[in-house]
């Protein structure tokens, strides 16, 4: 029977492919390199699609591609022994595009949010829920790529605030700043739906 700490040191290694994959990935591999895409695409596309949110699905893939397509040019020069974890190195990549096509595009509308089911006891409670994911969306839609990038790196990817640092090529301070002008941000658009 595995100890715990197997346990958790296996489930943290399933995140990233083995570096047998990873060489092979890099020479061209067809196989490894699907299992790479494989591997990493569900966060490329989650972190596409919350930094480029309401922009439509289309310019989320186009981003994810692009993403896939600079690693596959770049993957021989990524060094397994580094400071940075291959998911880290491929989140950068991911955020640097965003943030290249935030900065193209003006900012889009919000999708519409779902039509609330038929009403029961609990409709006021899912309204509510509603009217604070919307405050957020619109807060994060609000931010700048630069504020949006660090967030979301920190918040929904749990990267260190080293690697965001790395991965946005900014100092820690900057992070720590950027985090905390995302996050007031943030706490002022939920007063607003709160006493809204």
């Amino acid at each position: 029977m595995l100890s715990v700490a197997h346990r958790l040191r296996d489930e943290v290694a399933a995140d990233e492919i083995d570096e047998v994959t990873l060489r092979r990935a890099a020479s061209g591999d067809r196989g490894a390199s699907r299992a790479l895409v494989e591997c990493y695409q569900h966060r490329v596309f989650a972190l596409g699609s919350r930094m480029l949110a309401g922009r439509g699905r289309s310019t989320v893939e186009d981003i994810a591609q692009d993403t896939f397509l600079a690693v596959f040019r770049r993957l021989a020069t990524f060094d397994p022994d580094g400071a940075a974890k291959l998911s880290t190195w491929i989140l950068t990549i991911c955020a640097r595009r965003a943030i290249d096509e935030l900065r193209r595009q003006r900012p889009a509308p919000l999708g519409e949010l779902d039509q609330l089911g038929p009403g029961g006891p609990r409709a006021d409670e899912a309204t509510a829920r509603r009217e604070v994911m919307a405050a957020i969306e619109a807060a994060l839609a609000d931010l700048s790529p630069e504020l949006r990038a660090a967030f979301l790196l920190r918040e929904y990817h749990d990267l260190e605030y080293t690697e965001i640092a790395a991965a946005l090529d900014i100092d820690l301070g900057t992070v720590k700043s950027r985090l905390s002008r995302a996050r007031a941000a943030l706490r002022a658009s939920l007063v607003e739906v709160r006493h809204g």
